[in-house]
């Protein structure tokens, strides 16, 4: 059968040394059905200015619109590990989600605009060593103040 190239949402690119795993494909279309292809980009997933609470705001008239929003930003996790943060934090407020929680939610999606190719990259390098980074804050979220992941 080959390679995979498309699998499940998953696109797999091969060079000669080199595989890069994204959700290209599916994150433009998660742009376009929220209706936020014709949003200027932001650079950040999330604004630090935001200070998101569970109680704030104007209940959302249906909330599954938020749920379903999180549940396929939830999927993009699999490649795009700079938004896991912001999608766990989004994701504490699908009990009763609220205006400023959309409003956050929708911040994601631009992001995810701005550059819709990263993905997993992996190479037959003999450098194994491993480089990551990592921005997340959990004390300034007053409500949970807690890491979730370990």
């Amino acid at each position: 059968m080959g390679s995979i190239h498309y699998f499940l949402g998953l696109e797999v690119q091969y060079t000669d040394k080199r595989v890069l795993m994204s959700q290209k494909k599916f994150t433009m279309d998660l742009v376009k059905e929220f209706d936020c292809i014709d949003c200027p980009p932001m650079t950040s997933h999330l604004d630090s200015s935001t200070k998101l609470k569970a109680d704030e705001g104007a209940l959302l008239t249906d909330p599954s619109y938020y749920r379903k929003l999180i549940g396929k930003l939830n999927f993009l996790t699999n490649t795009r590990l700079d938004i896991a943060y912001s999608v766990q934090h989004l994701s504490h407020f699908m009990q009763s989600p609220r205006e400023p929680h959309l409003k956050a939610t929708y911040h994601v999606l631009r992001y995810l605009k701005g550059d819709p190719n990263l993905g997993i990259f992996l190479t037959n390098d003999a450098d194994y060593r491993v480089k990551a980074f990592c921005d997340s804050d959990w004390a300034i979220f007053l409500q949970f103040r807690k890491s979730v992941s370990g």
